[in-house]
This record gives C-alpha cells, sequence and structure tokens, in this order.
C-alpha cells in the first residue's frame, strides 16, 4: 500500500528527502507548500512533484495527503507536528523535535491519543560511528560501558550565515543566533542511538560570543541568546555519563566531519576524530577509520546544489560507509544522493516503513523526546551557570 506526502517547507534541505520521498515505491504523490510559494512552485517544477498547497493549513485539510513531513525553521517544529497529529496526519519531522518541555510532551500525548506515526529525523542516527558502536555494543564488546561523547562542531563561518541569511529574510541575525543547546540531537543523539540508555540530569556551560557583527547579541536575538559554544555532562540511567558540545566558533574543518564521536568501555574503546576512527582494547589499536568512511554519490559542484553554500554541500553528498547495511533499502535509491554521512538513505526508508506497516520507527516520538529533552534542559542549566537540573523522562515506547 502506497501513501501521499506533503513537504512543508521548500529550502535548502528540504529538496535532498522530496527526491528520495518521489523515488520510494512507498510513496504515491509529493507535494510542497512554502511561505514563499515560489521556492514550493520551482522544487516541483525541478523535481516533477505532485503539486502545491497555499498553506500548511490546506495541506492539513486535504484528503489527497495522508503524510507531512516538516522542514521548516527549527523552533517552529513542535507546533506543526501537533497540528499535523491533530488533523490525522503521519509526520516527519526535521530535527529538533520542539523546543520546550511542553512541546514534546504534547507530542508525545497526540501520537499515543491518535495512533499515527511520528518520527523525527536524527541523521547520527545513522551517523558510521553510530552505527558502529551499536553494533559492538550489541556484541557486548565494550564490556560496561560507562562514558561517552559526541560533538556537532560546525563553524558559522563554514555556510552557516549563508544559510541562515536564505531561510530568515531580513531578520536573519535575530535567528541565527539560535542557542547551540536547542539544537542538541546531532551529539546527544548520536550517543543515545548506540548507548540504550537516557540523560537523567545535567550540568552545562555557555560561552558569550565575542564576533561583535549581531549575531549572538541579545539585543538582536529572537531567544535572548548570547551564547555560541556550549559543553554539557549528563549522568545517566544505571550509571555512567555522556559529555556533549555544540560549537558555533571553532576552528575545525566541519566540512569534512561535522559530528564525531567516542565511547568507553571496561573491555574496550571507540575514538573518532576528523579523519581518523580508532578502536582500541587492552591488547592495542585498531584503525577502523575506512569502515567508517561514505564514499560520495553526488560532486560537491553537482548543479542541483547551486543553491547550497560551497561550505555545507559535503553534507548533501556523502553516499553509504562500509558499516551501513543498505540490503534493506529500496534498489530506487542506488544511485541517488545521500547525505550527512549516509543517513538521508535510512531516514527516508525508516519513515516510509513505518507508516506502511504502522511500526515503532527508530527514532519515534519516545526516542525523539530522549534525543531532545536533555538539550532543552542543558540551556536552561547554562543559563543558570551551570547548576545540575534533572531532566524529565516519558518512558520508553509502549508495546506493539
Amino acid at each position: 500500500m502506497t501513501f501521499s506526502l506533503g513537504i512543508v517547507g521548500a529550502g535548502q534541505f528540504s529538496g535532498q528527502f522530496a527526491a528520495l520521498f518521489q523515488a520510494h515505491p512507498g510513496i504515491r504523490d509529493v507535494y510542497v507548500t512554502d511561505l514563499l510559494p515560489e521556492r514550493a512552485e520551482r522544487l516541483v517544477a525541478a523535481q516533477g512533484l505532485a503539486g502545491t498547497f497555499p498553506s500548511y493549513a490546506a495541506m492539513l485539510e486535504s484528503p489527497a495527503v495522508d503524510a507531512v513531513a516538516i522542514f521548516t525553521q527549527r523552533w517552529t517544529h513542535g507546533p506543526l507536528v501537533l497540528e499535523g497529529l491533530n488533523a490525522g496526519k503521519h509526520v516527519y519531522s526535521a530535527v529538533p523535535m520542539a523546543v520546550t518541555t511542553e512541546e514534546i510532551a504534547a507530542i508525545i500525548e497526540a501520537v499515543r491519543a491518535t495512533g499515527l506515526t511520528y518520527m523525527m529525523g536524527e541523521t547520527s542516527q545513522y551517523n558510521p560511528a553510530t552505527v558502529h558502536a551499536r553494533n559492538r555494543i550489541a556484541e557486548g564488546a565494550f564490556g560496561r560501558l560507562f562514558y561517552a561523547e559526541g560533538d556537532y562542531v560546525h563553524d558559522m563561518d563554514l555556510g552557516f550565515y549563508e544559510a541562515y541569511q536564505y531561510s530568515g529574510g531580513e531578520e536573519w541575525k535575530a535567528t541565527a543566533s539560535y542557542p547551540p543547546l536547542l539544537y542538541p540531537t546531532h551529539s546527544v543523539g548520536g550517543v543515545l542511538g548506540a548507548w540504550r540508555t537516557h540523560a537523567v540530569s545535567v550540568s552545562a556551560i555557555g560561552v558569550r560570543d565575542g564576533r561583535g557583527d549581531g549575531v549572538f547579541d541579545r539585543s538582536v536575538s529572537q531567544f535572548d541568546n548570547d551564547v555560541s559554544n556550549a559543553t554539557a555532562l549528563f549522568e545517566v540511567a544505571g550509571g555512567g555519563s555522556f559529555r556533549t558540545n555544540e560549537f558555533r566558533r571553532v576552528g575545525y574543518p566541519s566540512h569534512i566531519r561535522e559530528s564525531r564521536f567516542r565511547f568507553f568501555g571496561t573491555e574496550a574503546s571507540m575514538e573518532q576524530l576528523a579523519t581518523v576512527a580508532l578502536w582500541q582494547d587492552k591488547n592495542g589499536v585498531e584503525d577502523i577509520s575506512e569502515l567508517l568512511e561514505p564514499k560520495r554519490t553526488l560532486a560537491p559542484d553537482d548543479p542541483s546544489l547551486a543553491h547550497v553554500a560551497p561550505e555545507l554541500r559535503a553534507a548533501f553528498t556523502s553516499g553509504s560507509a562500509p558499516v551501513h547495511d543498505r540490503s534493506r533499502l529500496p534498489r530506487e535509491f542506488d544511485h541517488l544522493h545521500n547525505g550527512h554521512e549516509g543517513s538521508h538513505h535510512f531516514l527516508a526508508d525508516d519513515f516510509v516503513t513505518a507508516v506502511a506497516t504502522r511500526a515503532l520507527p527508530p527514532v519515534n516520538a519516545w526516542v525523539a523526546a530522549r534525543y531532545t529533552l536533555p538539550g532543552v534542559i542543558a540551556h536552561e542549566s547554562a543559563r543558570q551557570g551551570g547548576a545540575r537540573l534533572a531532566i524529565p523522562d516519558f518512558g520508553d515506547a509502549p508495546e506493539a
């Protein structure tokens, strides 16, 4: 059985997924809506999609649309997800899930009440390091895991200025100050996507920005935020801890790798840097870099990426790594673009499969809450000077 999908937001990111959803044999038609109608029309024309809707409300009212995929500004996801679920649509949402505890709780309740599919598209769920660590943890290779680290290190100078200008219009500086810890899922999700636990408390520290260009300026910021770099230390259920970094002013080649991870257990450890990844135990060190290295499927100068800042194109061109098991994916994806270290194909297929089978996707509402809520509380901790705060938990997903 196939279903139809409405894309919400026709910005730089959504087009990559529109192509995958359009090609998936489980999707019948793909529609688009955007606050700027000309962007929706361009995307439909460029990819031969089914058509546009004049508004999100019109899309939700239409019986021609069975599900929606939300690719709007990150602080808008929570309300739009709730509107979609309450209108009877299955929902795929880009990250983050939401920006407040109340929004997250409301989404979980709406999923529970409606029985509809909700999935958050966290790319780190399929980051090669997370996939490899997840596999080795399942085998017991780490022994008892007690500590991990996840970094999302992406300097504003490497494409983010252009991205915010594209999405934010004349007032882009007000939104470019988005608090780093409210966009936590690339780092938190990469850790918890392998280590099956959840965070129970956090202490976080933010570093005030010093550029002085009106970005991360509290007098300009829509979010009253002047922090561009932040670090959080989390306590996890069952004993242990993990640390995450969210850096927007950093001397680091994020075009090579913007997310990276480390895991430490009693029997072995694993560490990933920009260009090398190592597996280590009490006997020695093994270089596993090749196992985790995606092979490109789209050239960075491909015409389809002309609207994307050159510094951001690496995120849209990576193929799959040897550690990825592509056997479950539709063959229609074999020669299509991938992105974010090979994750896009898996995320698109996860959602389509979940809607078709009515099974919970890997990053369902309860998992998405555990990837998102730690950052929401960490942001509050940083605003309180590092106070250790408890992190609410909504529990495990219900049994099917």
